[in-house]
């Protein structure tokens, strides 16, 4: 019976390893998507400030200003 619970442990080792890698690679790509979206923020805010910038120069109201 000896050798069932060795292999249940190294069965338990393996799958402990597995779950750890799975764990770090899921926190990998979230942490790469959070940054692409931190980014992406950025980029429509920058966006939005070109567009008002824009609208001023043009002579046209900003309609959320406007009232």
């Amino acid at each position: 019976m000896a050798d069932a619970s060795g292999e249940t442990q190294d069965l338990t080792q393996m799958v402990q390893s597995l779950l750890g890698q799975m764990q770090d690679k899921f926190q990998g790509m979230s942490d790469k998507i959070v940054a692409r979206i931190d980014d992406m923020g950025s980029r429509i805010d920058d966006l939005e400030k070109a567009l008002n910038d824009l609208m001023a120069q043009a002579g046209v109201e900003d309609e959320e200003n406007a009232t």
